[in-house]
């Protein structure tokens, strides 16, 4: 890991076409700009955590009864009016 110190309005260059800029400091918060190409994903760490637990703790739940929601579908089908 490459640790830098900064200060508001300095820059960091990765790659041909990113950039990070120091926007602010404010007591332990630190505001950033990242400008990149459109094609470059940017997520925040803390976000794609939480996405992915929720992902897993959903695909681990039980599917359900498919029997009992086809039956459900099938009594709230309008009669036949022949």
């Amino acid at each position: 890991m490459l640790v830098l110190t900064r200060k508001r309005g300095e820059r960091i260059l990765i790659g041909d076409d990113i950039v990070v800029t120091v926007m602010d400091v404010k007591g332990d918060s630190v505001r950033i700009g990242i400008e990149a190409p459109s094609g470059v994903r940017i997520h925040r760490a803390e976000v794609v955590e939480a996405v992915t637990q929720a992902n897993v703790a959903a695909a681990s739940e039980p599917a359900g009864d498919a029997a009992g929601l086809a039956d459900a579908l099938t009594r709230r089908r309008p009669a036949d009016t022949d």
